[in-house]
């Protein structure tokens, strides 16, 4: 239609999951759902681990387009029990960061089945070969996992709850305040970006809107947040309003601009797709990562 803005579509995507977290791919095939979706720079940022790094970076090389080794460090600040850390261009195979990063998977497990015992008591079938699965051989756990298992088996006590997905199941049991959730203990936000750091990457703060709703608290954290070197501004549920603030109050700080569409698999309800998020006419800052 004339006059009607054409949407940019970024060749970069700095977010994406893999069966080592919870996406539904291998890393190799993740990587080749970027290319054909015309992603020129990727990172691969599974939760709590670099173990799909390796796997991805052959088929990066593979097909030709840029990889940034990364991790989605899940952390703790005041009130806010689950805030997102991204650590981009890590060195992966780092001793103090493998160990850092099983110690807080270890964390992971351990609310992941205290929240499993809670589901119980209030009556819910739960079935845990799933969940044993990944904890035997070593891969992260979280509340996607387990809320796949409470709804393969309770379809019809929480279709008369008014429960079909996965939106709907986590905001009645899974979040701060519902009666199943249990908090994260580790790390804090300051841990998460040294950790980062100390691995020889880029820290940046994920998808803001989702920990608070008010403006004034995300450019508070942006000021808390010490040592924070990047924002994710441009992001697949961020409005264009909460896209230019963020823009905005990071070029202020000499904060980097990054963005993603948090891709987790072709069938996901929300994050199915690469380069679903909008630049809204801004110019991203992405410095050091992926060498650009």
């Amino acid at each position: 239609m004339p006059g009607t803005p054409t949407r940019q579509s970024p060749a970069f995507d700095l977010q994406s999951h893999s069966v080592h977290s919870d996406g539904a791919l291998a890393p190799a095939e993740v990587v080749g759902r970027a290319v054909r979706a015309g992603i020129e720079l990727l990172a691969l940022s599974d939760h709590d681990t670099v173990d799909g790094v390796p796997e991805a970076a052959t088929a990066a090389r593979h097909h030709g387009i840029r990889l940034s080794p990364a991790a989605e460090l899940s952390a703790v600040h005041g009130e806010a029990e689950d805030l997102h850390i991204l650590g981009y261009e890590l060195d992966h195979a780092d001793a103090a960061l493998q160990d850092r990063l099983a110690d807080w998977r270890g964390d992971r497990e351990r609310r992941i089945v205290a929240m499993a015992d809670r589901l119980a008591e209030l009556g819910f079938a739960l079935d845990r070969t799933a969940l044993d699965e990944r904890r035997r051989r070593g891969r992260p756990l979280g509340r996607p996992h387990l809320a796949q298992a409470l709804l393969a088996g309770n379809r019809e006590r929480l279709a008369e709850e008014g429960i079909t997905g996965m939106d709907a199941l986590f905001a009645a049991y899974l979040v701060p305040g519902a009666p199943a959730y249990v908090a994260r203990e580790r790390p804090t936000v300051a841990e998460a970006i040294a950790a980062i750091h100390e691995a020889d990457g880029v820290a940046v703060w994920a998808h803001p809107f989702w920990d608070f709703d008010a403006p004034e608290r995300v450019v508070e954290a942006l000021d808390g947040f010490e040592g924070l070197d990047g924002v994710e501004a441009f992001y697949i549920t961020h409005t264009a309003e909460q896209t230019a603030l963020l823009h905005r109050e990071a070029t202020r700080r000499g904060l980097l601009t990054t963005g993603s569409a948090d891709f987790h698999g072709p069938t996901h309800d929300r994050f199915h797709a690469f380069a679903a998020f909008d630049l809204h006419g801004l110019e991203p800052d992405l410095g050091p990562i992926g060498g650009s």
